[in-house]
């Protein structure tokens, strides 16, 4: 699938300001959430360029923080659903990965370096000559295509170390998509201290892979243990509520734990599928 909204690009891809700090590039991201169905969820990401840091995340975390400070209040949430917020210093493959998980919000190191084979074929998309190049990550095998005439060895995700940026990236299976669709310029850069290094109010607690994988193990063996407190077991009644249903028993808070468990494992696509926990 080709930059469906090229259109949109901004002349400027093709002299990049030198009075600008911030360099945005906008993806549009199609993935699978399971992927064994035909359908795509959609989502806007953000790559933001700078001098010493490039951040990756989705367009809706800055969307609701602008709204925060627009009106004064930290009202605003929003809960990245991707799985790929990650920011790196410019120029290594040294991420650091921000994570949901239930009421908590984390950080975990990793390095990221892929082994990209340059091949000498070519497309062209209207003014743009786009280059291939193919790369193993993650345990599945992408396709990239790059213009070496915008000098940002980038792209979205942890897809760096190619010589320009990168346009368009996919799986083999197609299970994630990402076209380019628009840039911009902005005369500072830009703090996303409330809604990547922090998520409105909660600082990212820095935690290793290891711990990740057991703070998301403790979340599916009971992802409603913080509602099961609230359960008196003397009258062996409950009055909580759980996506819009009340829940007056343990039998119902039971079947509600199968319920979101299922969901859990359909949804069970990240993107790094070498790394999926196996619930």
């Amino acid at each position: 699938m080709i930059m469906k909204k090229i259109s949109q690009l901004i002349c400027l891809f093709m002299i990049i300001s030198l009075n600008s700090q911030t360099h945005r590039f906008i993806y549009e991201l199609q993935l699978k959430m399971d992927s064994t169905e035909a359908d795509y969820q959609k989502f806007n990401m953000i790559l933001d360029i700078n001098s010493k840091e490039v951040k990756f995340y989705g367009k809706n975390l800055l969307i609701a923080d602008s709204l925060n400070k627009k009106f004064g209040n930290m009202n605003n949430k929003h809960v990245d659903m991707t799985g790929q917020i990650v920011k790196r210093k410019t120029n290594t493959t040294e991420n650091e990965n921000f994570i949901n998980i239930k009421f908590g919000y984390y950080s975990f190191k990793t390095n990221d370096k892929i082994n990209w084979n340059i091949s000498g074929e070519t497309k062209q998309v209207q003014q743009y000559t786009l280059q291939k190049a193919t790369a193993k990550f993650g345990g599945r095998n992408w396709v990239a295509w790059f213009n070496k005439n915008i000098p940002f060895n980038e792209g979205p995700f942890k897809f760096s170390g190619l010589p320009g940026l990168v346009f368009e990236i996919y799986d083999t299976k197609k299970n994630f998509i990402y076209n380019l669709i628009k840039s911009q310029e902005l005369p500072r850069i830009y703090s996303t201290e409330d809604f990547v290094e922090s998520n409105f109010g909660n600082k990212a607690i820095p935690i290793n892979e290891k711990q990740k994988q057991k703070l998301a193990l403790e979340f599916y063996n009971d992802p409603f243990s913080f509602e099961r407190t609230n359960f008196n077991t003397s009258n062996n009644n409950l009055n909580i509520n759980i996506g819009g249903k009340e829940i007056r028993t343990l039998d119902e808070l039971n079947a509600q734990v199968k319920s979101m468990q299922q969901i859990i494992k359909k949804y069970n696509n990240p993107i790094e599928i070498d790394k999926a926990i196996h619930y």
